[in-house]
């Protein structure tokens, strides 16, 4: 399906929007190629376009480029998901102390909407796109923490948790089953930091219970139906 943009730029950007959305999705999964040719078919755009999509995904720690073998969605080693939830747990509890602290009525009200979407997503067996609106879900706590720095670190973690679920993660259904996310909002509602901190610390710690950590290969689906052409 030809892309219809302004520029060469948008059109570049749209193209990795949608295979973004496909990876955090897991409709891409790790490890998976991807061919400049089969998506310069699928968007009816140039292979130029389509390496600059595909630079930018690098960028971002979604893709790993080798030369003469092509583009390959990232497969973490068990050693960076250890170190991706690490990381998480050093900042995200300080992010959520700090949202709890400058809440406003509409931030609680926005996640109570996002929760939903979450819920949603589970009940229509969406489990890939219910694992990407959980990730946005603490990408909104950190806005609200108004962070800038700390929310664009976490942003880039939660692109390789994505990754680190897909590979690593026992039950798949299972990310939304707690109420750590409503304790969550709730917390920050009431605007008790304390508890804001403590929930997130146990939540982050429940994700990562939940993680067999053994090397394995990622599924495989075809580039055109993982981006629903």
């Amino acid at each position: 399906m030809p892309i219809m943009t302004e520029s060469k730029m948008s059109a570049a950007d749209e193209i990795a929007k949608q295979l973004t959305e496909a990876i955090h999705e897991h409709r891409l999964q790790p490890g998976a190629k991807l061919r400049e040719d089969e998506i310069c078919d699928i968007f009816g755009v140039s292979r130029t376009l389509v390496r600059q999509a595909l630079r930018s995904l690098e960028f971002e720690g979604l893709l790993t480029i080798q030369k003469n073998r092509g583009a390959f969605v990232a497969k973490p080693s068990l050693k960076e998901a250890r170190e991706v939830f690490q990381a998480r747990s050093l900042i995200e509890p300080s992010i959520a102390r700090m949202a709890a602290e400058r809440s406003k009525s509409e931030d609680i009200q926005e996640l109570e909407k996002h929760i939903k979407r979450e819920h949603a997503a589970l009940d229509q067996g969406e489990a890939g796109l219910a694992l990407k609106l959980s990730g946005d879900f603490h990408l909104k706590i950190a806005e609200i923490a108004d962070q800038e720095t700390l929310e664009q670190f976490l942003r880039q973690l939660i692109s390789r948790s994505s990754l680190v679920i897909a590979l690593y993660w026992r039950r798949r259904n299972a990310l939304c089953e707690s109420n750590a996310h409503h304790d969550l909002i709730t917390a920050i509602g009431e605007r008790d930091a304390d508890s804001a901190e403590e929930f997130m610390k146990s939540h982050l710690l429940d994700i990562y219970s939940q993680l067999d950590l053994q090397e394995r290969d990622g599924g495989f689906t075809s580039l055109r139906d993982a981006l629903r052409q």
